[in-house]
């Protein structure tokens, strides 16, 4: 497998990393979005399996998964869909972003053969403690997929050392505490926070949650090496579901998300 972490995300200035949930709001809609945001600047795509009962998402991506689900959309599937970006153009690193219990219903082995066949590169499991990932991200390890750890602000200073210790691709910061969702300005202490794990750092870091603006961008700039984006651009796909969803008007409704997003992040 190529090693697109080396190439798109490792020594990169500004990583812009979106989130957008899979099947939202269908699979064939999904593919065009994964090559609009490569085209507006993506270094990597957070491809987010819908789940009935998520812990860390908020309204937004509550209601995008529920759209996905509606679709029909499975972990399986969804990995199976990489496949068909990558056949369209589609060539930065893709990270499944899946809660554990899906994981685990469709069996570990199953689900690495399914990766590998489908050229996906990472995976994250938001609900898996590192201190029960070990298995996992030896399998990973294993099958030359790159698991990405998570870090927030209540992570020790012990905890965090030994998560950024194993952390490969990138660590994704959680900006502040609760679900997802945009949030009007952060606390000054996430700037702090950040700047404590780039002290041991020796892997790109990202900031997530709450942002949807480009001065919160600015703002975070210095403190890490990239921003991920989530419920903005999925409050935007939800606003031009009905015209993704009409092939003839799906273009249209891609190059508004292309110009919000690239307004965004240069």
């Amino acid at each position: 497998m190529t090693n697109r972490f080396a190439q798109y995300v490792s020594n990169k200035p500004n990583l812009f990393i979106p989130f957008i949930v899979a099947g939202d709001p269908n699979r064939e809609a999904t593919i065009d979005l994964s090559l609009t945001l490569q085209k507006a600047g993506a270094n990597v795509i957070e491809l987010g399996i819908p789940f009935s009962d998520p812990l860390a998402d908020g309204p937004v991506i509550q209601s995008a998964a529920a759209r996905a689900l509606k679709d029909g959309t499975t972990l399986e599937n969804t990995i199976e869909l990489v496949s068909k970006m990558r056949a369209k153009g589609l060539k930065i690193p893709v990270v499944i972003f899946t809660y554990y219990n899906l994981l685990l219903q469709l069996g570990h082995e199953r689900f690495f053969t399914l990766m590998k066949e489908n050229d996906v590169d990472g995976l994250l499991v938001p609900d898996l403690p590192f201190e029960e990932s070990d298995e996992l991200r030896n399998q990973c390890e294993d099958n030359d997929i790159t698991y990405i750890s998570l870090v927030a602000p209540t992570t020790s200073e012990l905890r965090l050392q030994q998560i950024v210790s194993n952390a490969n691709g990138f660590l994704y910061c959680v900006s502040s505490l609760g679900v997802t969702g945009v949030r009007n300005d952060f606390h000054p202490s996430a700037y702090t926070f950040l700047e404590n794990v780039k002290k041991y750092a020796t892997v790109p870091v990202a900031v997530g949650f709450g942002i949807s603006k480009k001065e919160q961008i600015e703002s975070l700039k210095t403190h890490c090496d990239g921003v991920i984006i989530g419920s903005a651009i999925v409050n935007k796909i939800g606003i031009y579901q009905e015209e993704l969803l009409n092939k003839q008007t799906r273009q249209a409704a891609l190059d508004n998300i292309y110009e919000y997003v690239h307004s965004l992040i240069t």
